[in-house]
C-alpha cells in the first residue's frame, strides 16, 4: 500500500512564557524550545523520544549517527549535535519547518557533523545504501491534524530496521486522536520482532514513545539502572524517570498473538 503524502502547511510560530512553539497552521503543537535555554528539551514526550539512550551501552551511547526523521522545532536535532556530540542528521520534507527552525529554533547552518536533508522520510529509509548505517534514529512524523503518523506502514517500519546498524535503536513517537496506537505498535513489533520493542507510559498529551531495538539482547534491569543513572549524571536527562515507565511491548495488551518477528 502507497504511504499517504502529507500536506504541507506552512510553519507558523507563538510564544508564551519564555517558550517558542513551532505550529503547522493550527493550535497543534509541533515543537517548542525554551528561549533563554535553547539546548534544554522543553517537552515532555521529546524528553522521552530520547529513551533510545537506555538501550545503548555508555561506551558506544555518542558513536555514530543520529537520524530525525521529522525536524519538528529541531530539538532532538540541536541535542544529538551540540550535547551529544553526536554525527546528526535531520530529515524534513517541509521547506517552511526548515526555514522557522534556521530563524527562530537555533538549527545551525551545515557542516562536517550536520546534515539537514528537505526530502521524503520515506526515500530516506527506503535507500539501500543506507542499510546499516545509523545507531540512532527518532522518527517523528505528523502532519498539520496530528491525528495519526504521516508514514506507518509496516514497510516503512522495516525500511527503519534495515537502515540501522546491529545494535541500533529507534524510537517512534505515536499519538492520534484516532486510536491509532495499536495499529502502529504491532506494524512495528512486526517489523523488529515482538521482543525487541518496549513502550513507556503515555505522556497526559496522549503521546506514546515506542523504542525497537535491532539484532541485539534486550538489556536487564541492572545494565538499565547503571545506564539511566549515567544518562542523568552526564547529560541532565530523567532517565530515571523513564525507567519507571518502560517495559516490553508485549506486557502492554497491544500485541496480538499472531504479531510475527522480523
Amino acid at each position: 500500500m502507497k504511504e499517504k503524502q502529507p500536506e504541507l502547511a506552512p510553519a507558523t510560530i507563538s510564544e508564551a512564557d519564555g517558550v517558542r512553539y513551532l505550529h503547522l497552521g493550527t493550535p497543534w503543537v509541533q515543537g517548542a524550545m525554551r528561549i533563554r535555554q535553547s539546548l534544554k528539551l522543553e517537552l515532555d514526550y521529546v524528553q522521552r523520544m530520547m529513551a533510545w539512550m537506555l538501550l545503548r551501552p555508555a561506551s558506544e551511547l555518542t558513536n555514530g549517527e543520529a537520524v530525525q526523521l521529522g525536524l519538528g522545532a529541531a530539538a532532538i536535532t540541536r541535542f544529538c549535535h551540540s550535547t551529544l556530540r553526536m554525527r546528526t542528521t535531520a530529515v524534513e520534507l517541509n521547506p517552511t519547518v526548515v526555514l522557522a527552525c534556521r530563524m527562530f529554533f537555533h538549527l545551525p547552518e551545515d557542516s562536517a557533523r550536520l546534515q539537514v536533508l528537505q526530502m521524503d522520510a520515506a526515500s530516506y529509509v527506503g535507500d539501500a545504501g543506507r542499510a546499516d548505517s545509523v545507531q540512532a534514529l527518532c522518527v517523528d512524523l505528523y502532519d498539520h491534524d496530528a491525528a495519526s503518523p504521516v508514514l506507518d506502514s509496516e514497510a516503512f517500519y522495516r525500511d527503519c530496521h534495515r537502515v540501522l546498524s546491529d545494535g541500533g535503536v529507534m524510537s517512534v513517537n505515536l499519538f492520534g486522536r484516532d486510536a491509532s496506537f495499536e495499529r502502529s505498535a504491532q506494524r512495528i513489533a512486526a517489523a523488529f520482532g515482538a521482543t525487541q520493542v518496549w513502550s513507556l507510559r503515555p505522556t497526559k498529551e496522549g503521546n506514546t514513545i515506542v523504542v525497537g531495538l535491532k539484532n541485539a539482547p534486550m538489556p536487564d534491569r541492572t545494565a538499565l539502572e547503571l545506564r539511566a543513572e549515567a544518562i542523568e549524571k552526564r547529560f541532565k536527562l530523567p532517565a530515571k524517570k523513564w525507567l519507571r515507565m518502560i517495559r516490553p511491548l508485549a506486557s502492554t495488551g497491544a500485541l496480538t498473538s499472531d504479531t510475527t518477528a522480523a
